[in-house]
């Protein structure tokens, strides 16, 4: 490497639900720089929003909010005909909301969830609108986009932070979307092909796609799913694998400022 890399880790976390508790926020946040907090519309309620909140600023861990579609039932996974307007509205009432829980009333950065993320990746009107309820929120909110997707190409066109994200256990096809979930093997599983892969995207800025390809995926930030099994077992390894690697893990603000 002849260049030291700086790169973000981030999870999505805050998924439990009333009396359902989901994922191992509390170990892997020891291993991550930036927190994807539910925010009650796919997961999550205002009693978990307040203790994963708690949990990442007692860890020093960046939040960020993690809108989705309104669907608990299908742990927003399933495409909704949401108008831009909606879409916008939805996206300011979950961003708010998570906002009054933190210390400072101020958030890091935000990443929608699921289908509304996938929705975004190819679909202007969406990506426009979500781009903009963040941007009118606050206009220092850094946007986690897909790395290479139209939902960049809006944000950048938008002039606001944005921050390319790539996943160190999920395959993507070879136009660089993720493959759906529906399809074996759209999850990784092995904490060394998880490590290998998220070595390479963020030494070499490449992925392999599902085609056995290689595609360029440059990323700021890697995602690990907090509820995928062994997620805590990937993230401790990333992490060290980075470091031992001369890769500074930072937050997203420290590497886009």
């Amino acid at each position: 490497m002849s260049a030291t890399v700086a790169i973000d880790l981030n999870a999505d976390i805050g998924e439990s639900y009333a009396s359902y508790k989901m994922g191992m926020d509390e170990e892997i946040v020891k291993h991550i720089t930036s927190a994807n907090i539910a925010c009650g519309f796919h997961a999550g309620d205002p009693d978990w929003m307040a203790q994963t909140v708690a949990l990442a600023e007692e860890h020093g861990v960046s939040i960020g909010a993690h809108p989705a579609y309104p669907d608990l039932a299908g742990f927003g996974r399933r495409d909704m005909a949401l108008t831009p307007d909606e879409v916008a509205h939805a996206i300011t009432y979950q961003v708010g909301a998570l906002t009054a829980f933190t210390k400072g009333k101020k958030l890091a950065h935000v990443k929608p969830h699921g289908a509304l993320y996938n929705r975004a990746v190819g679909d202007k009107d969406i990506a426009a609108a979500i781009v903009k309820a963040i941007r009118k929120i606050d206009d220092e909110l850094i946007h986690v986009v897909l790395a290479n997707s139209v939902w960049e190409d809006v944000a950048r066109n938008e002039n606001v932070l944005v921050a390319r994200e790539c996943y160190a256990d999920r395959a993507v096809t070879p136009e660089g979307t993720l493959m759906p979930r529906s399809q074996p093997g759209s999850v990784i599983h092995d904490v060394n092909e998880v490590t290998s892969r998220s070595l390479r995207l963020a030494s070499e800025g490449k992925v392999t796609a599902s085609d056995g390809n290689d595609i360029d995926f440059a990323a700021d930030t890697i995602c690990l799913h907090g509820d995928t099994p062994g997620a805590v077992e990937m993230a401790a390894s990333v992490k060290s694998t980075f470091e031992s690697s001369g890769i500074q893990v930072k937050p997203l603000s420290s590497i886009l400022g």
